[in-house]
C-alpha cells in the first residue's frame, strides 16, 4: 500500500514503468534553476553531455566555464567564484569529483563554507562497462563526513531536477549524487521533496521491518516490498534522499513503529547511507539491522543488472535481508 499523498507514478509498479537516466533530471534542474537566478555558474572537468550540464552551457554560454581535465582546479575556481558572490555548480565523474579533488572540496570549498555545488554523475555500480576504476562506490562515505556539506542522492530523474532547484537555494555547500543508466520514474512532478525530509512512500498498518533506501535502489526496495506483501509480510520503505543532513525524526519514528531495519544502497556498506543510519540508531533506538551495499569490493566491467545481482544489491538479496531481519527481531 503506497502513500497516497506522496503521489508516486501510478505504473510504478508495471512492467512498462517510464525509464529516464536520473542525470537527465539534474540538466533539466540545472536550466530552469539558471534562468532564475542569473549568479549560478556551470563549471565541468570536459564531460559536459556526459553530466547533462550541456543544457545550461548552451542557453547560458557567458556564465559557463570547460575547466578541462582538472578536478582540483575545478573545485579551487569554484571556490573563488562563490566567494565573489557567485552560485558555482561543477561537474564531473564522482570517481574524479569528489574522488580526486576531496581535498579542494574540503579545504577551499568546506572550510570556508562557500556555496559550492558539487555534482558527481555516473556514480555506483551501475555504470556497468565502464569498469571498475569509474564506479564510484565510496563517494557517500568521504563527503558526508565533511563538515557542513550537504549530501544528496535523489531516486530518479524528477527527483533530481527538484533536488537541483532546492540545492540552488539552499546556503553553502553541497553534493548532488547521480546515477548514469536509464532507471525507473518513482516520482511525478506532484511529489513531496525537500532537503532533509525523508519520504515515507509505503507504510503498511502493522508493518514488520522497513527498508531504507537511496538512489535508484528506492525502485528496488517498492519491489521488494510489494513481493512480500504477496507472502503476507508487510514492510515500510524509506526514500531517504538526504543523507546529510539526517533526517532523525523519520527514521527514529520507523524504528519505533518497526522495530527491524533493512538498508539499500548503490554504495560499499562501510561509510554509506546504512552506516549513517545505524550511527543514528545505536545511539537512540538500536533495533536489528541489515545493510545492503557493495561488501569492501572493488567494481568491475558487467552490464548493469550483471552488477547489480553480482554484488547483491538485487530485489532477491533485499527480500532474503529482510526476512533474515525479522527473525532476529526481539
Amino acid at each position: 500500500m503506497l502513500v497516497e499523498s506522496q503521489k508516486l507514478n501510478p505504473k510504478l509498479l508495471k512492467l512498462d514503468v517510464e525509464q529516464v537516466p536520473i542525470r537527465k533530471g539534474f540538466g533539466e534542474g540545472l536550466l530552469g534553476a539558471g534562468e532564475k537566478d542569473e549568479r549560478i555558474v556551470g563549471l565541468c572537468a570536459d564531460l559536459t553531455e556526459s553530466t547533462q550540464m550541456h543544457l545550461f552551457a548552451r542557453k547560458f554560454p557567458q556564465r559557463f566555464i570547460q575547466m578541462g581535465v582538472a578536478e582540483q582546479n575545478l573545485a579551487s575556481v569554484a571556490s573563488g567564484m562563490a566567494a565573489m558572490g557567485k552560485i558555482p555548480f561543477l561537474t564531473s565523474y564522482a570517481m574524479f569529483s569528489p574522488g580526486r579533488n576531496w581535498e579542494q572540496i574540503r579545504t577551499t570549498i568546506c572550510y570556508n563554507d562557500r556555496n559550492v555545488k558539487i555534482v558527481g554523475s555516473h556514480a555506483g555500480v551501475s555504470v556497468g562497462p565502464d569498469g571498475g576504476t569509474h564506479q564510484a562506490i565510496e563517494d557517500i562515505a568521504i563527503t558526508r563526513v565533511i563538515p557542513r556539506l550537504a549530501v544528496v542522492v535523489p531516486c530518479d530523474a524528477i527527483e533530481a531536477k527538484k533536488a537541483t532547484w532546492q540545492i540552488a537555494r539552499w546556503t553553502g555547500p553541497a553534493y548532488l549524487r547521480l546515477a548514469r543508466e536509464k532507471s525507473p520514474v518513482v516520482t511525478t512532478e506532484e511529489s513531496f521533496f525537500e532537503i532533509g525530509k525523508a519520504n515515507i512512500l509505503r507504510e503498511p498498518a502493522k508493518p514488520r521491518a522497513a527498508i531504507i533506501a537511496c538512489g535508484q535502489m528506492v525502485y528496488n526496495a517498492l519491489i521488494t516490498a510489494n513481493d512480500l506483501a504477496a507472502t503476507g509480510i508487510e514492510v515500510t520503505v524509506v526514500n531517504l534522499h538526504t543523507i546529510k543532513p539526517l533526517d532523525a525524526e523519520t527514521i527514529l519514528g520507523v524504528a519505533a513503529k518497526c522495530e527491524a531495519i533493512v538498508t539499500v544502497e548503490e554504495h560499499q556498506k562501510r561509510g554509506g547511507m546504512g552506516s549513517a543510519v545505524a550511527e543514528l540508531l545505536v545511539e537512540n533506538y538500536p533495533v536489528p539491522m541489515e545493510l545492503i551495499g557493495v561488501d569492501d569490493l572493488f567494481g568491475q566491467s558487467g552490464t548493469p543488472q550483471e552488477l547489480i545481482e553480482h554484488y547483491g544489491l538485487g530485489v532477491n538479496h533485499i527480500r532474503q535481508a529482510v526476512q533474515r531481519v525479522i527473525a532476529r527481531k526481539r
